[in-house]
């Protein structure tokens, strides 16, 4: 890999260059450093009625005010229930939705109000795995020119070594290289996602969003996509944002969990915290429902949190903390007043007026108490 170049402009620079550079700033640096910095991003959906003139009659408030951090090199694992505002969350980032406020710091340069002209540049450091690998890869084109495209737009490396630096990417992903004149329907669906790999690691990107990237694959084929992904961060420095609804599959990659819920992220912390002691209800109802392996073999049985009702609608959603309707905490402050990311432990923040350890209750609003009310 050490002969091959990525041409910026008219200086040449080492693959082994980059992935020298990278190592050393993920791992050299005492303090973590701010890769992406997101702060109130906000996405409405107008809704439109029906008949010949149609007027917008309300919001999908599909991700509505969250803030959190990736640092370079790290993992951020976003989870929650389906149309949380998970993957609408990693296309705002990748710029293929337009937020419709807020900020999204990448390096310190602003991405939100960027045109698409003005988005080329950071369009080689934040790529995108696609949670579909049938879907996203375009079954007209062959392997080697769906991988190649990105070196072409780029202009990554010269035409004569395209198709080297192709296979060279397919058989770090585990593909055969003679297979670039392939096309899709000719690979199974473990294949088809580690060539969307292979096209989102072509420009050597700083950050990676992975929409659910194991969701569609068998569970053998699931372990070997993740472990291949764990590589390409050792090995390159990326950092990603991990989005899942498979809690065991975030554990295993990410080292901080933020939980999403009706476009709000309601708690985020290390993985240890969140796993073990997590204090927003709607969390511990999610971990409630994964399978502990380990209790079964003794016996037992943990106790199933089932909540009642369905998830509120997003055009609607309820006044204060939105999930106070399937709570079994809830109390007259959780309709008037929406709780903030309070302060739990170092590094966890959870938005409850009640947030506890389950098992133990809290009587006055974490709010009142710290403001001696």
């Amino acid at each position: 890999m050490s002969d091959t170049r990525a041409v910026t402009g008219s200086t040449a620079v080492t693959s082994d260059d980059v992935q020298e550079s990278r190592r050393s700033e993920a791992n050299g640096a005492s303090t973590p450093e701010a890769l992406l910095e997101v702060k109130d991003l906000v996405k409405h959906f107008p809704v439109k009625s029906s008949g010949l003139i149609r007027r917008t009659i309300g919001q999908v408030q599909a991700v509505d005010g969250i803030t959190f951090t990736v640092n370079r090199g790290a993992s951020l694992g976003l989870v929650g229930e389906s149309g949380c505002g998970k993957s609408t969350t990693g296309r705002l980032i990748t710029k293929l939705h337009e937020p419709t406020s807020g900020q999204m710091l990448f390096e310190g340069a602003d991405l939100a109000p960027l045109s698409g002209r003005q988005m080329l540049p950071y369009r080689r450091e934040v790529q995108i795995i696609f949670q579909d690998p049938y879907s996203s890869l375009n079954p007209r084109h062959t392997v080697g020119t769906i991988v190649g495209t990105p070196l072409r737009v780029h202009n990554m490396v010269p035409k004569n070594q395209m198709i080297p630096r192709v296979q060279e990417l397919l058989e770090f992903v585990g593909l055969n290289p003679e297979h670039y004149n392939r096309y899709p329907n000719e690979f199974s669906g473990g294949q088809r996602q580690r060539i969307g790999i292979a096209r989102a690691l072509a420009l050597q990107p700083k950050l990676m969003v992975a929409d659910e990237p194991v969701s569609a694959l068998d569970v053998s084929i699931q372990a070997q996509v993740i472990n291949l992904m764990q590589d390409l961060q050792k090995e390159f420095g990326i950092a990603f944002l991990f989005i899942a609804h498979d809690l065991a599959v975030v554990r295993h990659f990410c080292p901080e969990i933020a939980v999403m819920y009706l476009g709000k992220i309601v708690e985020i912390g290390p993985r240890e915290t969140i796993y073990k002691q997590p204090h927003h209800p709607y969390t511990q109802a999610l971990l409630s429902a994964v399978p502990d392996i380990a209790q079964a073999k003794l016996g037992g049985r943990h106790e199933r949190i089932m909540l009642q009702g369905d998830v509120p609608s997003p055009v609607n959603p309820p006044s204060g903390c939105r999930f106070r309707t399937r709570c079994w905490k809830a109390q007259d402050i959780c309709a008037k007043e929406e709780p903030p990311l309070f302060q739990i432990a170092p590094g966890h923040q959870a938005a409850c007026h009640f947030a506890a350890p389950l098992g133990e209750e809290r009587t006055t609003p974490i709010g009142h108490e710290r403001v001696g009310v």
